[in-house]
């Protein structure tokens, strides 16, 4: 298979893993603001816990991404995955802002 049908692969591959953490975590945010501290909120915790198990394995980086630079030399942000650059730039940040949100409100519903 050529390079560039790898790295479409790995591109696409990539993006619906996104939009599946995108679907976790914005329930997740629904379920807290909601007081809805249901199963699928514990299920959110454990997807999103062993993301972050992972990234912490592959020093902040996503399987996907170590694989796609086997197949590009590219130094944009979006390389590994179909998502506007600044978006690819920023999503650990936003994401973990959104987390950190999620687990204060979590922690305070639970203690009152």
């Amino acid at each position: 298979m050529e390079s560039n049908i790898k790295l479409m692969l790995i591109k696409v591959v990539h993006t619906l893993i996104w939009i599946f953490f995108n679907g976790v975590i914005f329930y997740m945010l629904y379920a807290v603001i909601a007081h809805k501290l249901d199963r699928w909120l514990w299920i959110g915790y454990g997807f999103v816990c062993l993301e972050g198990l992972i990234l912490l394995t592959f020093k902040s980086h996503c399987p996907l991404n170590l694989l796609a630079r086997k197949y590009t030399n590219s130094t944009k942000a979006n390389f590994d995955i179909y998502l506007p650059s600044w978006l690819a730039k920023y999503t650990k940040l936003i994401y973990t802002t959104i987390f950190a949100i999620i687990i204060i409100i979590t922690l305070y519903q639970i203690l009152h």
